[in-house]
């Protein structure tokens, strides 16, 4: 696909119709690295392709080892002044890149509908992800805190402090370009850490206007080069060379589970740390006595918005079977409005599916579906039209353990299920391997607070009359089990950017023991 690409001339691609890529300081040829002083690259030349259209874009040279090397090393040379800059002094730097996103919100957006595919409500909320993650690490820059806890020992105290582990790597997905990258350096910058950012391989575009937006703030405050760099690379490269890497202490990887356990396995084989948002394979609960609106609204939004390719899409839809059939017919006429629309206009709906990739990974879905008997109630193809649109798609008749249930296609393909007990849904919600988002609907307070207790639900993100795409990021975010065990954004998610130190303070002039013991010399 990207030699294939490559080959665009500059005649074939239409930077030029979308001026607000000019407004992100994008041309037609652009490069893929920044080490805080300069942008350069000696790699490969991909063209970066809109989905909508299957039209080439514009061209960007990528990352080779050198480059990495060179962006690690800048990282590594402003490590020590970036973390002895007082907390709230970088949460200040942090407060002026969100107000930076602000004022070009509008055109990052459009370039994620653009690139990646999502439709432009969706682009425009995803940076706005990112801007609501700095207001909040700039307020915890002011109280982030470890504790004074008691000794035992007379005359001792005992302090839990947090400090910077260095340099954080940070590699994001397709999906989320914006967003998970957010997540990530804002905390992390607010920590103390400098950054070494390697985006997806088909949304370079946007990895790069990203950076520009935070290199300027960055520049005209004189921060040190090599706090935030970035090394945008295609195929495994630069992700191998970081994983092996020691001196990035923490590697942040959001992806598939397949690629996060290779990840995970090589940085822990360093005595690493990995942060790891892997497959999501979601799903939703309907009882009887549920807003049945309300559920099926959210369930459309949940497995529909962005082409079903969100790690919190719905895949798995467990319904009673006393409403079923009605759940069933909200949903086919809800699926039967939704048709294919450039993804930029303000009334669109339905996002393409990302490229080729997208269309191989839903293409794929079906065929296994049928395969093992399943009964496609809607969709099911692509629709004829320009670009890559798959048709949202209902599938009845399989059983929750059927290997292409348990599996999780990045595609607006949806398993609907009865069921009679709301112990047989939730046994068969937490009989995936994954374990990121999962919700149900019900008036029931008993069956809320068994969802959300011991037995129910054994999901990360675990929600009662909304669906499961669409967190906040006040909240930590992340899953367990295959999903990676990795929590962003919110809560006490900083605490994965710092190590931490248990410090024993003497204000005595005796010297006590602990545990009573004695040791007289």
């Amino acid at each position: 696909m990207a030699a294939a690409a490559s080959a665009a001339t500059a005649g074939d691609l239409t930077i030029s119709e979308y001026p607000f890529l000019a407004e992100l300081g994008l041309t037609e040829d652009n490069l893929g690295c920044y080490d805080g002083k300069e942008w350069f690259a000696t790699g490969e030349v991909y063209t970066s392709t809109c989905p909508a259209t299957g039209k080439p874009i514009a061209r960007v040279t990528q990352a080779s080892a050198a480059d990495y090397e060179r962006c690690v090393s800048a990282c590594k040379s402003a490590e020590a002044k970036w973390a002895s800059m007082p907390a709230p002094a970088r949460g200040e730097i942090v407060r002026q890149i969100g107000m930076a996103l602000r004022e070009k919100i509008d055109a990052l957006g459009k370039l994620v509908t653009l690139e990646m595919g999502k439709i432009k409500a969706e682009g425009i909320g995803e940076v706005q992800e990112f801007v609501d993650i700095c207001d909040m690490a700039a307020g915890l820059s002011r109280s982030f805190a470890g504790q004074m806890l008691p000794s035992e020992r007379p005359g001792h105290v005992l302090l839990e402090c947090w400090n910077p582990i260095g340099t954080c790597g940070i590699i994001s997905a397709f999906n989320f370009p914006v967003a998970v990258y957010g997540w990530n350096v804002s905390i992390s910058m607010m920590c103390g850490n400098c950054n070494l950012w390697k985006g997806s391989d088909t949304v370079p575009l946007t990895t790069i206007a990203t950076t520009k937006i935070v290199a300027e703030v960055l520049e005209r405050n004189g921060i040190p080069a090599g706090v935030v760099t970035l090394a945008q690379g295609t195929g495994a490269v630069v992700g191998e060379l970081m994983a092996n890497d020691k001196r990035v202490p923490l590697v942040s990887f959001t992806g598939s589970t397949g690629v996060g356990r290779k990840v995970s396995t090589t940085v822990q084989g360093r005595f690493g740390r990995s942060l790891l948002e892997l497959g999501g394979n979601n799903a939703s609960i309907v009882m009887p006595d549920a807003d049945l609106k309300l559920a099926v609204s959210a369930s459309v939004f949940g497995a529909v918005g962005t082409a079903g390719q969100r790690c919190t899409s719905l895949r798995r839809l467990f319904v009673h079977s006393s409403v079923y059939d009605e759940v069933l017919a909200g949903l086919k006429k809800a699926y039967a409005g939704i048709k294919p629309k450039d993804p930029l206009a303000d009334d669109a709906l339905l996002a393409p599916v990302h490229g080729e990739r997208g269309m191989a990974v839903f293409r794929s879905g079906i065929e296994k579906v049928r395969a093992q008997g399943g009964v496609i109630e809607c969709g099911g193809e692509a629709f004829e039209c320009e670009g890559s649109f798959a048709q949202p798609t209902i599938v009845t008749g399989l059983a929750p353990t059927a290997a292409v249930v348990q599996e999780e296609h990045f595609a607006p393909i949806m398993y609907v299920f009865k069921f009679d007990t709301l112990e047989e849904a939730i046994a068969a919600n937490n009989a995936v391997p994954q374990g990121l988002s999962a919700s149900i609907f019900t008036r029931d307070m008993r069956n809320v607070f068994k969802w959300v207790g011991p037995s129910g639900s054994d999901t990360g993100l675990v929600n009662v009359n909304c669906g499961t795409s669409g967190a906040e990021i006040g909240g930590a975010f992340g899953g367990n089990k295959e999903t990676g065990g990795g929590r962003e954004s919110g809560s006490d998610a900083w605490k994965q950017y710092c190590r931490r130190s248990t410090c024993t303070i003497n204000y005595s002039d005796a010297l006590p023991l602990a545990q009573g013991l004695t040791f007289d010399v």
